[in-house]
Formats: structure tokens, C-alpha cells, sequence
């Protein structure tokens, strides 16, 4: 999901509602007669990855692994394509780990997936396990902020980035509260990193949450993750310690005031993680004191897990997935980045830096998988050069209908005629139920749609009637020989705004199965986006589909058109 500003218009199907609510928050402003200020961040204890991993268990797994495959590369990879595949992957690093677990992660919602996975870490920590996680302070309100309770368990630290100051209980009123620090509350943390033992590690586009895993209810993320093992988790270890230690990253402890911590004690009725720790009420304190509670509050509001989300679902095997070896590098911003002050200063070298002198070096062609794509003069200029010496350009991005974000679409529009006339060629994912049918899996039984970036876990998900699929991978393959995989859209907020993080792998088999998935889908439930000669745009529908084509905007309603139409040319690309 994109961050910020997209944030707070959570659901595409109100647009209306949405836009009166940002409307509302910039009149507010000037009624605003106190500010929230953050406290000191005077008392976090710096702690670094452990070193030595090929002596755990799992380390010593990557060994046995690359004894086997008899390669001289120190890294390998594994695509996970599907939501069966992400979650036991990340069970399977929890239940492996022996000695720590870290996880850096742009957004942890609260609800039935997320809920086996922290009932995992407790467990984890419980064993003697070191669990630390890094969240982004902008979605920890409301519901979502009981995921904090996590950081009252023993041997588990939580630490919460370029924290907003202001109550949990809602969105609008924290942002109303920090309107004086928006300029540094539109910086966000928006690395994904999954780390255990620093042997094993999964970043990608994923957050944590049902929409991530196949089982939203109206609505699911078609994404993308990459399993790694050997050195370059040590990089990935190396990247989260500088992002943990960094004078941005705050002790959950500190943040929480009474009211908070109130709510986060309050009992829940009983759901899979009934044997939670209540907060202290004292919240200035560094280092809280805990105490079990017999009332059994639940770490996280109730809810029943779905058929996908299973809490004795197995884990992955990690001896026997085939892993491919391959000469990789990791490419992540510093945590200055978000801190205040000018963007480019701050910014330096970027990972979209990084990004677009890989698209340079191209040969034959880039293709892009980009959920929200505002790319901006510069990037605008990337795509027009590598056409000029005859690279093939494609982009997979979301419709109108689609995203999630419509000011995202807004922002994207301003761009598609200018990236058409250049030759590039853009297909945008449909978000009708039929097409989330395919892409999630759907009905009973286990999904065979192996190819698709979603299937559905034992028993279907729920990708019924009512589901839509939104595309949320972030990917960049060039010549079908260099992939990278990360958490950075190719917009203009990753470039100067938000941190990202992105996994540089040179495997042309690795690269040609992403590829084989992606055009899967552009050839299943995407259309293809063409100019006619009077200047209008056509949509149109792959061969065989078993839909048309159109010639505005497929699957928006008249009205979300308006809303994009009216409020679209008065954000400016950077903060989309």
C-alpha cells in the first residue's frame, strides 16, 4: 500500500468520503491551537545483528545447501511467487530461528495472518530467541496500534521509525496534531526485511496483513517476495542495524501516554493469542516493567483465522526448495532519508538512483512492475533515452480500478500519453471479481494456478464475488538476466521521500521465471493501453480474454473518475 497521503484514503470504493476527510484536515490547521511534540529519544540501547550464523541451525543449512549445489556463489534465492509460499517461508524462519529475528517493516495490520505470526514470534522469544522489529510509527493507530502489545514481551524489543506525535485512537487526529512537522511526517520508513539467525531473509513488496496473504475480504495485494540465503543476508542484517540504531527509531515504550497504554490493556474477547502481557502504565520509562495478566487479554483484537490462514498450517521446507545461486548486491537508503531537512540532501544516492543506472546498462529491454508509478522529468527521461537507442520498455502497473491510491493513478495519468508516444508500453491489472478469481484462487480446494502471484491456501481464499486484486509487486527485470525485487515503487516519493530497500540478483533463471508470471498476467487479467490517432486512449483486452476492450478508465465508477479528475491536478507528484 502506498504510504502517507495514500494512507489516508484507505478504500478506493469512497473517494468522496476520502477527499472531505484531507479537505477537513488542511481547514483544521488554522483552528489548531496546540501542537504534539515528541519526547527525547535519549534511551534506546543500540544492539547489532550476531555475527557467526553459520552456527546455528538454519546457518548451517545455507552451508549443507551450497555443499550440495557445488557453487562458488555465497548467495541463493527463492522466488516466492504466492501467498502459500510467503507466509510458510516467514513460519518457516520463525520456527528455525535459535538465536534472533528481525523484522523491518513498513505497516503490520492487525488481524487474522498477522495474528499467527506474532503468536510464532512470542514462542520464538519464549524459547530464547532475540526478536527486534522495526515498524514505521505512520499506520499504528486505531485497531492497528495492538500491535504494539508485542513489545511488552519478554526477549522482544520493538522500536517504532520517524514516530508522529498524537493519539492512537485516529488517523485524522494524529496527522491534524503533526500538520505543523508535515513535511517530516511525509518521510516514511518503507523497507520490508523478514531476518533470522542472519543466515535466511525475505524482502519484497509485502507488508503484513491479510490483504497480503490472500485473505482480505473486499480486497487483496497481488505481490511479490524473494526468499534469500548466505551472505547477502548479512547485508540485509547490516541494513536493519543501521535503521534500529538510528536516532529515528524509538523504544515503543516512549511513545505510549496513559490513554494509549489504556486501550492496549483493555481486555479482548479470547482469539488465538489470548496469552498476552499488559503494559505497564508508565510510559516514560525506557524499559517498562511487565506483569502476565490473568484476565487473558489478546495481543491482538479477535479474530477468527481464515481458511488461508491457518495457525497449524506446515512451514516451508527449506531443505528441499530449489534454491538458485547467483552473484547478487543490496541496494537500501540510509535512515537519513526520512529525517528532516531538504529532500536531495538528505536523499543522497538512492536506491531509485541505483534502479535507473541498471535500466541504463540494458541491451534488449526493462520491464516494470510498478503499482504506483509517478516517474517525474528525471525518470521520464531514463525511459525516453532507452527508447531512443531501441530498448524495449514495458510496464505493468494498476488501473483507475485498481489501485488502491487513487491520487497515485491521478499522478500516473499525467505521464501515460507522453510514455505511449515514446514507444513505451504499458499494461494496467484489472480489478474486477473474475480477474481476482485468477489471480487469488478461488472456490475449494487448493488453487493449480501456480503461475499467478496469488494462490489460494488450503481451502481457498477469499477471493470470491466481493474480492478485487490490487497490484502491489515491485519488481525490475532487465534482458531477462538481472532481476531486482524490493519494497521502492518507481514513483517520485520513493525517489526522494520514502527509505527503500531492493534485492539486486543476477540469474537469467531466475529472472526468466519472473518474467514467465509476469506476462502470465498481462496476458490474463491486464489490459493494454493504446493511443488511437485522434489522441484518445483505448484499453485493450489480451487475446482470448474473456473480457472487452474500453475506452475509459475500465472498472472505475463515474464517480471515482470525477474525484481523480477534480482533485488529481492539485497534489503535486511527490507527495503521490
Amino acid at each position: 500500500m502506498q504510504p502517507t497521503l495514500h494512507s489516508v484514503q484507505r478504500s478506493a470504493a469512497q473517494p468522496w468520503h476520502r477527499a472531505w476527510h484531507w479537505l477537513a484536515m488542511v481547514l483544521l490547521l488554522s483552528w489548531a491551537t496546540g501542537c504534539a511534540s515528541l519526547p527525547a529519544n535519549t534511551n534506546r540501547t543500540p544492539s547489532q545483528a550476531f555475527t557467526d550464523p553459520d552456527s546455528t541451525p538454519l546457518g548451517q543449512l545455507v552451508q549443507a545447501r551450497r555443499s550440495q549445489a557445488g557453487t562458488r556463489s555465497d548467495s541463493a534465492f527463492y522466488l516466492l511467487d504466492g501467498v502459500e509460499a510467503a507466509l510458510a517461508s516467514r513460519l518457516s524462519l520463525i520456527d528455525g530461528a535459535r538465536r534472533s529475528l528481525d523484522l523491518q517493516y513498513y505497516a503490520i495490520h492487525a488481524d487474522a495472518s498477522t495474528e499467527v505470526l506474532l503468536q510464532r514470534l512470542r514462542e520464538a522469544a519464549r524459547r530464547g530467541v532475540r526478536v527486534r522489529i522495526l515498524l514505521d510509527d505512520f499506520n499504528t493507530v486505531g485497531e492497528d496500534a495492538q500491535v504494539l502489545r508485542l513489545a511488552f514481551e519478554p526477549n522482544v524489543e520493538m522500536r517504532l521509525f520517524n514516530p508522529v506525535a498524537g493519539a492512537r485512537n485516529s488517523m485524522i487526529g494524529r496527522i491534524i496534531s503533526s500538520l505543523h512537522d508535515i513535511g517530516r511526517m511525509q518521510k516514511r520508513m518503507h523497507n520490508k526485511l523478514f531476518l533470522a539467525d542472519n543466515a535466511w531473509g525475505i524482502t519484497g513488496g509485502r507488508n503484513l496483513g491479510d490483504q497480503y496473504f490472500g485473505s482480505g475480504d473486499k480486497q487483496n495485494f497481488v505481490d511479490l517476495d524473494v526468499l534469500a540465503a548466505g551472505r547477502i543476508v548479512r547485508d540485509m542484517s547490516a541494513s536493519f542495524d543501521r535503521f534500529w540504531n538510528d536516532e529515528l527509531a524509538y523504544p515503543v515504550q516512549t511513545l505510549l501516554d496513559p490513554e494509549d497504554l489504556d486501550r492496549l490493556r483493555k481486555p479482548q474477547p479470547a482469539g488465538p493469542l489470548q496469552q498476552g502481557v499488559a503494559p505497564s502504565a508508565e510510559p516514560a520509562k525506557a524499559v517498562m516493567p511487565v506483569m502476565p495478566v490473568t484476565a487473558s487479554p489478546t495481543v491482538l483484537p479477535s479474530v477468527t483465522p481464515s481458511e488461508v490462514v491457518q495457525a497449524d498450517r506446515p512451514p516451508m521446507d527449506l531443505r528441499t526448495i530449489a534454491l538458485v545461486w547467483a552473484p547478487s548486491t543490496l541496494l537500501v537508503d540510509e535512515p537519513g532519508k526520512v529525517g528532516p531537512g531538504d529532500d536531495e540532501v538528505n536523499a543522497g544516492e538512492t536506491v531509485i538512483d541505483g534502479l535507473l543506472n541498471l535500466m541504463l546498462a540494458a541491451r534488449s529491454e526493462v520491464l516494470i512492475i510498478s503499482p504506483y508509478f509517478v516517474p517525474g522529468p528525471r525518470m521520464m527521461a531514463v525511459y525516453e533515452q532507452l527508447r531512443k537507442r531501441g530498448i524495449r520498455v514495458r510496464l505493468l502497473t494498476n488501473s483507475l480500478a485498481s489501485n488502491d491510491a487513487p491520487l497515485a493513478h491521478a499522478g500516473y495519468a499525467r505521464y501515460r500519453k507522453a510514455l505511449l508516444e515514446m514507444g513505451v508500453e504499458i499494461h494496467e491489472m484489472r480489478s474486477d471479481p473474475e480477474s481476482a478469481g485468477a489471480l487469488l484462487g478461488s472456490g475449494g480446494g487448493r488453487s493449480e494456478k501456480r503461475g499467478s502471484w496469488l494462490g489460494s491456501g488450503p481451502g481457498g481464499s477469499k477471493a470470491g464475488t466481493a474480492t478485487r486484486a490490487s497490484l502491489h509487486s515491485k519488481a525490475i527485470i532487465v534482458d531477462r538476466r538481472l532481476s531486482v525485487i524490493g519494497s521502492m515503487n518507481l514513483d517520485m516519493r520513493s525517489q526522494l521521500k520514502n527509505s527503500e530497500v531492493g534485492l539486486v540478483i543476477r540469474s537469467s533463471a531466475l529472472a526468466q521465471q519472473a518474467t514467465r508470471q509476469i506476462e502470465t498476467t498481462m496476458g490474463t487479467a491486464a489490459y493494454r493501453v493504446e493511443q488511437r490517432d485522434d489522441g484518445r486512449l483505448v484499453w485493450r483486452a489480451p487475446p482470448g480474454a474473456s473480457f472487452e476492450d474500453d475506452d475509459s478508465e475500465p472498472g472505475a465508477s463515474a464517480k471515482l473518475k470525477l474525484f481523480v479528475r477534480i482533485l488529481g491536478p492539485l497534489a503535486p507528484d511527490e507527495m503521490l
